[in-house]
């Protein structure tokens, strides 16, 4: 069985019909939000998660510095008793 253009059509169309009624672009489009480039995705930025993530990194090993020293203190003042 060959597939012709008109039988590729009825195919398609009944395919379509599948799909029940569409909304037109336009429709869709009016229910959109416009936002210009500078806000989009403004707070969940790729950039800004990474920058937080390296800053946290600094911030730990800050605090861990600081935790050894304060146990290396304690264990001086607890062997000195």
């Amino acid at each position: 069985m060959k597939l012709t253009s008109s039988m590729l059509k009825k195919i398609i169309m009944q395919e379509v019909a599948k799909f029940g009624d569409m909304e037109s672009t336009e429709d869709r489009a009016s229910e959109a939000d416009e936002l210009d480039a500078d806000e989009f995705g403004s707070d969940k930025s790729l950039e800004k998660k990474i920058d937080y993530v390296k800053a946290l990194k600094i911030e730990e090993n800050r605090l861990r510095r600081r935790l050894n020293k304060i146990v290396e203190t304690r264990r001086r003042v607890i062997s000195s008793l």
